[in-house]
Order: structure tokens, then C-alpha cells, then sequence
């Protein structure tokens, strides 16, 4: 099979633990734009905290996109157009601001490019460090949200997390998209809305078919995107849950798990 694209979610998949990404990581993925394949990057990150990397793997140059926000958007890195766009009104987020206070765990949301919560934490910390986007501590949650918003994080400690999403997923089934990025983040974006359903719209848009694509993750965030590619590749530092469903497991984001996969299934000169 040969490969036209490979997605790659951010945190823990193409980044190593310090948020960089590792030189034999960055040369793969460079020859495999030499070689005419398109590099898509997929996070749960806003759209700002991944242009320094997109920039970094030169996407502008091979005409590539960036799906953020968990596929809420997809914009084209090297002309900026928004190719697709899911927001939540202000009634929802107040509703999950509800739900938040009632389950007593922390909620932030994105407003411009800054981070808006009532009750600053030191997830929404993490969440401010990951993203390089300021806190806006609010005194009022939900006055403060008067506009539609991209998505909406709940966060508290892993295994009270845990439980939360459960009791949500059944809550709000049908209604909006329940799912964790990281084991302390806990997301919301419309219904229907993930790294699958936009990677789907975005080749379609490109002609180009499922079985082309690799995609990497790590995280129950990246699921349905690893399920949706032809060839879908767990992080070996991914949960054993994630491995099971995956068509390959690589090895870890601190071991140069992309380039190993890559030379496997990408990169290995025509016999």
C-alpha cells in the first residue's frame, strides 16, 4: 500500500516528554514530504498552541493542514482558510459549567487566545504550559462566556476523571462528544465531532482514500482517528486499551516510535 498521509496527534505521540520533537523524528517525516506524502497534524490543542510546529516540520511549504481543537477545526496551514469550523453555544458550555460544579471538578474553555476559568488549578496550569495561551481567571464562569467557543475541558485528578466521563458519556450522549485527551483532561466538542469524522472530511476534500492514510496516537482522543485509517499506529507508551485496537503498536514517543513505524510502512526502498 502506498501511503499518501500520515496524521500525527501532538502530546506524547510526536512530541517527546519536553514538547520537542526528536531529530531521527523530524528527518522521517521531512523525506516523507520529499517523497510527495502529506504530513496532517491532529491535537486537542487550540489551533495556536500547533502552528510552532507545524512551522517547525515546514507544512507551509507542502501545502499541509492542521486539525484542532480534537477535529473541531481544520485549517490549512499555508493559506490559513478555515475548511471546517464545530462550536458549542454559550447555553451548552453553561450546562457543562453546571454539570462541572455538580461533579466539583475544574472546567476552562478558550476564548480568543486565552484560557478562561473561574477557579485556576494546577491542571489548567499544565493546560496554560502545553499551549503557551494565558490564564483569564473569571469571576463569573458563565457571564464570561457570552459567544460560541471551540470546546470545553472538565479537569480534576485521573481516577475521579475516570468516573465523571462515564456518568457524561451517558448524560450527554447523542448531545455533544465525551472524551479524554490525557487521563486529567476531559473534553467536549459537538456531537459527532473527533479526529475521525474531520480526518474523513478532509480526504475526501483531497481525493484521497482511507486505506492511504497512517495515523499515530496515544490517547482515547486519537481512537476514532487511529480507527478510521487505513493503517492506524499506537504509541508504545499508549494504554493497553489504545494497543488492542490499533493495527500496529511502534515504540514510544521518547524511543523514536514515529520513524520506526514510518521506515516500516513508508520509508523502506522498492526491492
Amino acid at each position: 500500500m502506498a501511503y499518501k498521509m500520515i496524521v500525527l496527534d501532538l502530546d506524547d505521540t510526536l512530541l517527546r516528554d519536553d514538547h520537542t520533537i526528536s531529530p531521527l523524528t523530524k528527518k522521517a517525516l521531512m523525506d516523507a514530504q520529499e517523497s510527495g506524502v502529506k504530513v496532517v497534524l491532529a491535537s486537542g490543542r487550540p489551533t495556536y498552541a500547533m502552528l510552532d510546529i507545524a512551522k517547525e516540520l515546514h507544512l507551509d511549504e507542502y501545502g499541509s493542514f492542521i486539525l484542532s481543537f480534537n477535529g473541531a477545526k481544520i485549517i490549512n496551514y499555508k493559506t490559513k482558510e478555515e475548511l471546517f469550523s464545530s462550536t458549542l453555544s454559550p447555553e451548552t458550555v453553561h450546562r457543562l459549567y453546571d454539570l462541572s460544579s455538580k461533579e466539583d471538578v475544574g472546567i476552562h474553555t478558550y476564548v480568543g487566545d486565552t484560557i478562561v476559568t473561574q477557579k485556576n488549578n494546577k491542571f489548567t496550569e499544565i493546560e496554560g504550559q502545553i499551549t503557551g495561551l494565558p490564564i483569564n481567571e473569571v469571576s463569573n464562569f458563565k457571564e464570561a462566556i457570552t459567544t460560541p467557543v471551540v470546546k470545553v475541558l472538565m479537569v480534576d485528578n485521573p481516577e475521579k476523571l475516570a468516573l465523571v466521563e462515564k456518568k457524561l458519556q451517558r448524560e450527554l450522549n447523542g448531545i455533544l462528544s465525551v472524551m479524554r485527551s490525557k487521563p486529567y483532561f476531559l473534553e467536549f466538542t459537538e456531537a459527532g465531532v473527533t479526529k475521525g469524522t474531520s480526518l474523513s472530511q478532509l480526504i475526501k476534500k483531497l481525493g484521497i482514500e482511507r486505506e492511504e492514510v497512517i495515523a499515530f496516537g496515544d490517547s482515547y482522543n486519537d481512537l476514532a482517528m487511529l480507527e478510521f485509517a487505513g493503517l492506524g499506529v499506537a504509541m508504545g507508551n499508549a494504554p493497553d486499551d489504545i494497543k488492542e485496537k490499533a493495527d500496529y503498536v511502534t515504540d514510544t514517543n521518547m524511543n523514536d516510535g514515529i520513524p520506526k513505524a514510518l521506515e516500516k510502512f513508508i520509508l523502506t526502498p522498492a526491492h
